[in-house]
């Protein structure tokens, strides 16, 4: 395990007991770097959306935990927000709630001459995501080749 993975699995213990008690969700949890900094972000949402009252009450509880954890080594900025309209499915919750739903994937390399698809989701399971398309074909493809899957955003 990175020690990228190992902060966010020791990070979401740390926060699951905050969410839990709060009856929040949490979608995910990273650690990356963007420019110069590093970031720890936690992805929170619930019923009826997460607001900047439960962000402020979630950054406090879990700032106070890592403070006395201090289990990461680089210094980084503590962001916790909701996941927003774009968010990425990731968990199979994320799947089974969006089912039906309009979704953009996005692979790392080319299938069929093409890197980016948009369809319904139709199904998944630990290995695969379908798609299904407006001309009523279906493409599969296998989870570990997708870079980005999340609902799309109809303006």
């Amino acid at each position: 395990m990175s020690k990228r993975e190992n902060y966010e699995k020791k990070a979401e213990a740390l926060i699951l007991p905050i969410i839990n008690k709060n009856n929040y969700e949490l979608v995910d949890v990273e650690f990356v770097r963007e420019g110069s900094n590093w970031f720890l972000r936690a992805y929170v949402d619930k019923e009826g959306g997460f607001s900047v009252n439960d962000c402020e009450k979630v950054s406090r509880e879990f700032s106070d935990l890592l403070d006395k954890e201090d289990f990461i080594e680089e210094s980084y900025i503590l962001e916790i927000s909701s996941p927003g309209l774009g968010r990425p499915l990731k968990k199979d919750k994320d799947f089974e709630r969006s089912i039906g739903e309009e979704v953009e994937v996005k692979l790392y390399k080319a299938f069929e001459e093409q890197k980016e698809f948009s369809g319904t989701l139709e199904a998944y399971d630990a290995q695969t995501v379908t798609i299904g398309f407006e001309d009523n074909t279906e493409k599969t493809f296998e989870r570990k080749n997708i870079a980005l899957i999340r609902l799309a955003i109809d303006f």
